[in-house]
Parts: C-alpha cells; sequence; structure tokens
C-alpha cells in the first residue's frame, strides 16, 4: 500500500514539472511573439519616418529650383546564391558558370562588377560630392535599393559582393555607429520616390542625340532631374519598359558602358552648373 502511495506521488511531482515546464514555455513564446511584433513595429515606424523625409527632401529640392538629380540605375544583375559550403555569395560569370548552367541561366547576363563600377562612378562625382545626387539601384529581381550619397562602397568586387548578399539578407546596412542608414532596400514602385513633376530621362543607344555638352545646357532648371541609365550587360533601356521616363536620349554615336556614359553626364552637367 505504501508503494502504491509512493508511486502516486512520483507521478504527481513529475505531473507537476511537466506543467511548469509547459507554462514556462508558453511564456517564452509569447514573450517572443511580443518582442518580434515590437520589433515589426518599430521597423514599420522607422520606415515611415524615412518615407516621410525622402518625401520632404524631394519637395525641399523641387522649392530650391530643381537643381538635384535622382540617378536611377537599372536592370541591375543582384541576386544571392547559396554555395556547397553552405554560404551565401553574389552570383557571377566568373564564380558560378556551373551554377548557372546547371539552371539553364545564361552566364553573360549575371554581371554584378557592372553595377559596382556605376555606383562608385555616382558616389564618387563632384555632382554627389556637392550633394546634387540621390541614387536608386534596381535589380532585375525587381528589388529596390537606396544608397546614401555619404556611403563608401568598397573598391574591390569581393568587398562589394560581401556587402550587397549583407544588404539583400538583412534588408538595411548602417554605418558603424548605427546613426546613418548607408543602403536599403526599399518599397516599389520606382515611380512613388519620383518627385512631382519631375523629368526623366533614359539614355539608350536608340534615343534622340545630343552631345553631352548640349543635354546639359538643355536640362530644365525649375523642376527635379531623373536620370536612368543601364546597369545591365546587354541591352538598352525603353520607353515600353520604363513608363516613368519622359524621353529616350543618346550621348555618343558608339556604343558606351554605362560606367562612361555616366562620367560623360556628370561631367557635363557640373561644367554647366559650375561645381568644380
Amino acid at each position: 500500500m505504501a508503494s502504491c502511495v509512493g508511486c502516486w506521488v512520483k507521478k504527481l511531482e513529475l505531473l507537476v514539472l511537466l506543467l511548469g515546464r509547459l507554462e514556462m514555455s508558453h511564456k517564452r513564446k509569447a514573450e517572443s511573439q511580443s518582442s518580434r511584433e515590437k520589433e515589426r513595429e518599430e521597423e514599420e515606424e522607422e520606415e515611415e519616418e524615412e518615407e516621410e523625409e525622402d518625401g520632404q527632401q524631394g519637395k525641399s529640392n523641387a522649392a530650391s529650383g530643381g537643381k538635384t538629380i535622382i540617378v536611377i540605375l537599372d536592370l541591375a544583375s543582384l541576386e544571392t546564391v547559396k554555395t556547397r559550403k553552405g554560404d551565401y555569395q553574389l552570383m557571377n560569370c566568373d564564380d558560378h558558370v556551373g551554377i548557372l548552367k546547371k539552371h539553364n541561366k545564361d552566364p553573360a547576363k549575371y554581371r554584378p562588377d557592372i553595377v559596382h563600377q556605376e555606383i562608385m562612378a555616382v558616389l564618387d562625382s563632384p555632382l554627389n560630392k556637392a550633394g546634387k545626387c540621390r541614387l536608386l539601384v534596381h535589380t532585375e529581381r525587381n528589388v529596390l535599393i537606396e544608397i546614401n550619397p555619404k556611403t563608401r562602397v568598397p573598391r574591390t568586387f569581393k568587398r562589394f559582393s560581401g556587402l550587397m548578399v549583407q544588404l539583400l539578407h538583412r534588408l538595411k546596412i548602417r554605418s558603424a555607429d548605427g546613426k546613418d542608414t548607408l543602403l536599403k532596400v526599399i518599397k516599389n514602385p520606382i515611380s512613388r520616390h519620383l518627385p512631382a513633376g519631375a523629368r526623366c530621362y533614359g539614355f539608350s543607344q536608340h534615343g534622340a542625340l545630343h552631345s553631352p555638352t548640349h543635354f546639359a545646357a538643355a536640362l530644365p532648371d525649375d523642376v527635379p532631374i531623373v536620370l536612368v541609365l543601364g546597369a545591365m550587360a546587354s541591352g538598352s533601356i525603353s520607353l515600353a519598359d520604363h513608363p516613368y521616363v519622359t524621353e529616350l536620349v543618346s550621348i555618343s554615336e558608339y556604343p558606351l558602358s554605362g560606367v562612361v556614359a555616366a562620367n560623360r553626364i556628370f561631367g557635363a552637367i557640373e561644367q554647366h552648373w559650375g561645381i568644380i
């Protein structure tokens, strides 16, 4: 009889222990869910604040005589891939030929080095250093990225690749002190980030031919200006794929790489605006 009582006591103690652990598990789950909801709310509030700041910046620039340029690097090849080692890399035609061919993809189209060069050309330009630029990157996968004009992008492609992988997974890169957002993924479509009344020029070999100096001199002074340059390995900007583009422009009789076109355009605008 005593042994039966002792057995029931042990069972009850075990049941109480299990109930305690179950209650603790529910509390942890509730706390974790509450923490995630709080983080989500904070991120949404932060995004709303940043969008308001962007809108105010656009209105301020428009009010100051339209002396600002929004640069869009379009159709950039920025896509991550998981390797056999389990880490993620930026897919490119040099390091991932086998993976690309396995999935019947053309390796020649995967050239993230092109947008790397164009980003450096924009950020290093006197036009940007004078505070006259805002930079957006739109990828072939329809991801829209905003880059802070004060960002110093890594000079080597390997480090740039690591930064882009981090951005595409975390959606935001902050400065070392955490005060500034250097790169962030923003909501589509592109048109929601363009100021009202902006004049948008797409650069293509099939556009109306202008010399860079003539193009710069003809830019309006009373509205914001948007420049769309291709960041792809082949092809060109077209009106059919870019409804927000108001005019297609060509600045040479010959096909130019994106970085060369950017340097010619910025150089002419800097000269016209008196930025040395």
